[in-house]
């Protein structure tokens, strides 16, 4: 094998790993074999063979495949990579290279970073950083997830991690004993005055038990929603570390319970878990029938003492809507509150006209976006707060008319 060719590979390896992607030596030497194996004859074959060797969770496909625009975009460049390993070169060009989509900012600053003669002088860079008005913390706070680089989205995870959840501990019917308050304890006094021979009468109380509701994430992870779907996962992930009872299920054109999965203790391994273990990972959606299955099989195992349901989609069903209405409404009776989160918010002319969005509105309790941090930290704050008019998803309703 040329040993340009290994370069190159090496150099883009190093480069969807700066991007975010999990990658070591021997995926390099991996790759490098596979080439020397399948001697790809157009540019399509060598994108299916590195994506083969370097793609081992669904959410990282749409990085290689930004990474593998840029990294190639000259024809003549992956032409000569090709020469090197087969005389024959492809004989016609392949479709335009597309319009980098969401994410792509940490592919190109992996890909092409920036030079250190381009960097400000120091005393420039002092007069910037005191003009400004807001931190970098502040400023990540406001980051559209979609739009962060690798570094901001390591920070966002850290940050993530070191949330602080509300003690929304609500009452329980069990009982518990106390020193003072709640109601006398008849068992518990009798019990205690027969150990002193029934000369002292000593009350004891008992009040009922305060702990934290169970919490249910409803997670979807089609296509429209890859961008999203993996902070709002680690999102769950350090909740299900905070927690007991936090059931998290994840749905594209199935529903699947990743619960054990996320209990796992590393993030990063309890996210490949989830990846390994579900098929329909950025595909289509189908929420009425994902819905309709987690009421017939889960429901009564999981939303029992209170729960609340935490929907994390954009709404965008283009099935049944009459049994998409039939299946919402029995998730919102079944629980004790559905908080519906829609990163779609994020943008401020969103307007509730999809027929899909409009048919879930009426059956939720709460609305919310979830494209940033800081709307992440509403969302805690949320869990601990009774609905409120302000928030009311029904005047998305009379907004759009």
């Amino acid at each position: 094998m040329s040993g340009r060719l290994a370069d190159n590979i090496t150099y883009f390896a190093r480069a969807l790993r700066e991007a975010g992607m999990r990658l070591g030596p021997g995926s390099v030497l991996d790759a490098v074999a596979a080439l020397d194996v399948a001697a790809p004859q157009t540019k399509t074959d060598f994108y299916w063979v590195l994506h083969s060797v370097f793609v081992k969770k669904h959410e990282d496909s749409g990085l290689f495949e930004q990474a593998f625009a840029i990294f190639f975009r000259r024809r003549a460049f992956i032409d000569k990579l090709i020469a090197t390993m087969s005389p024959r070169a492809p004989a016609k060009p392949d479709d335009p290279d597309r319009k980098p989509d969401a994410g792509a900012l940490r592919v190109a600053e992996a890909l092409l970073p920036k030079a250190k003669n381009d960097e400000p002088p120091e005393e420039e860079k002092q007069e910037i950083s005191a003009r400004l008005t807001m931190s970098d913390r502040e400023i990540l706070q406001s980051r559209d997830f979609a739009q962060m680089t690798a570094a901001e989205i390591l920070k966002a995870k850290q940050l993530i991690d070191r949330m602080v959840l509300p003690d929304d501990r609500v009452r329980a019917r069990r009982f518990v004993p106390v020193n003072k308050g709640g109601v006398i304890d008849p068992r518990r006094t009798l019990r205690n005055s027969l150990r002193a021979g029934g000369a002292v009468i000593d009350l004891a109380f008992r009040d009922h038990s305060q702990r934290h509701p169970p919490i249910v994430a409803l997670c979807d992870i089609s296509g429209s929603m890859a961008e999203y779907a993996p902070l709002f996962l680690h999102f769950l992930h350090a909740l299900t570390d905070k927690r007991r009872r936090v059931e998290t299920f994840l749905f594209g054109t199935r529903l699947t319970n990743v619960t054990r999965s996320l209990r796992k203790r590393d993030p990063d391994e309890a996210l490949a878990l989830c990846g390994a273990q579900v098929e329909d990972w950025s595909g289509g959606t189908r929420i009425g029938a994902s819905l309709h299955r987690f009421n017939r099989d889960w429901s009564r195992r999981v939303l029992g003492q209170g729960a609340v349901v935490l929907l994390f989609t954009d709404g965008l069903e283009r099935d049944d809507l009459d049994s998409l209405k039939a299946e919402m409404g029995r998730l919102h009776r079944s629980s004790r509150r559905l908080v519906w989160v829609n990163p779609l918010l994020r943008f401020g002319g969103f307007e509730a006209k999809a027929q899909g969005i409009r048919t879930m509105l009426p059956l939720v309790d709460d609305f919310r976006p979830i494209h940033s941090l800081a709307a992440m930290a509403d969302l805690v704050k949320v869990l601990s707060e009774e609905p409120s008019r302000r928030h009311d998803p029904k005047t998305w309703l009379k907004l759009a008319g």
